[in-house]
């Protein structure tokens, strides 16, 4: 053993050399076990049929169509009023969000793929997720800015998404080139491609939504929550029926995957609340901005890498499919664990 050999042909008159030698050894082993593990999940794909995508875009569709029915023009109305809380909160989902993921991913480096490094980038890049709205409301958070933050980030990340995975992913595929080239495998995504998909799953979902909430308020008001509702049961069978041929996989190594999201989805959290710190908003607002930092549509994530014509089938992103995959799960029990706490507790 390389450990072993350290010890036999070095002969150190201070024991904490040895220590110091011995720590180091096993913590460079313990990356290379960790980088090579992760490999493992690259070459998985799963490939759905033309029918098996249209269904999957139809659930998106109906997932966005849901957030659509709860955005109503009195909630951009009461934002304007007071703008600085709406601001910060955009900025943490548009700015903030990939920068801290960009460090974050940097700093693990060594630990990680770059697959797993994109789908870290692809899901900071997504809007803020549905049921953000319904946490908020729990946590006795602002449900008005939490809804005009929602509804912001969807109908912005027909721009946002595409750019900011480009910007964030080249900077970090730079970075990875310059450090280890040797691991970096190609990966060029047709960007384009990638905003005709968002423009069609959230863009015409949405105006739909809001246009059926303005003539149709009866029904919405009564369709809102279970649709909430579905879309979650929804989200989980997408998540179960694209891993059912590689499930031993997914356990396989669910350890890894657990504690990099645990940690990416702490970021989050963490950079929402310290940014409503920073600022001075009220508790109520910081805590509906923790909560959408925290909360990501990682369904349209993964919707985007079953699309052939943004990553073709000769890429191997099955890291980036199980970061996004349990990222939709995650931040589900994460959220509901945050609200719960915060619900016992009235806003100062």
């Amino acid at each position: 053993m390389a450990i072993g050999k350290y010890f036999f042909e070095m002969n150190y008159n201070d024991g904490s050399q040895v220590l110091i030698l011995y720590i180091c050894t096993v913590k460079k082993t313990n990356k290379k076990i960790m980088y090579e593990a992760l490999k493992q999940l690259d070459p998985i794909r799963i490939n759905f049929s033309s029918s098996g995508m249209h269904i999957i875009n139809i659930i998106l569709g109906f997932i966005m169509f849901g957030v659509a029915l709860g955005i109503k023009p009195n909630h951009f109305k009461e934002l304007i009023k007071e703008p600085k809380t709406y601001l910060v909160g955009l900025f943490g989902h548009l700015f903030a969000l990939p920068l801290m993921t960009f460090l974050l991913v940097v700093a693990l480096n060594k630990y990680i793929t770059p697959t797993l490094a994109m789908g870290m980038f692809l899901v900071a890049a997504c809007p803020g997720g549905n049921i953000s709205n319904f946490m908020t409301s729990f946590a006795k958070g602002n449900t008005e800015l939490s809804v005009g933050l929602s509804a912001s980030t969807t109908l912005l990340a027909t721009f946002s998404t595409p750019f900011n995975f480009a910007l964030w992913g080249g900077l970090y595929l730079r970075f990875i080139s310059n450090k280890a080239g040797h691991l970096l495998q190609p990966l060029q995504i047709d960007n384009l491609q990638m905003f005709e998909t968002v423009f069609i799953l959230l863009g015409i979902p949405l105006i739909l939504g809001i246009f059926f909430a303005r003539y149709f308020p009866l029904i919405t008001s009564k369709l809102k929550k279970p649709i909430q509702y579905i879309s979650i049961v929804f989200f989980i069978s997408i998540v179960i029926l694209s891993f059912a041929n590689n499930w031993h996989l997914f356990l396989k190594y669910i350890f890894y995957i657990f504690f990099i999201v645990l940690i990416h989805n702490f970021l989050a959290f963490l950079t929402g609340y310290s940014l409503g710190s920073i600022f001075k908003v009220s508790n109520r607002d910081r805590r509906t901005i923790t909560i959408e930092m925290g909360i990501q549509n990682s369904g349209l994530g993964l919707v985007l890498l079953f699309n052939p014509k943004i990553f073709p089938p000769s890429l191997a992103v099955g890291g980036m499919l199980f970061i996004t995959a349990w990222w939709g799960i995650w931040h589900i029990i994460a959220g509901l664990s945050l609200s719960t706490y915060w619900s016992k507790h009235q806003p100062k």
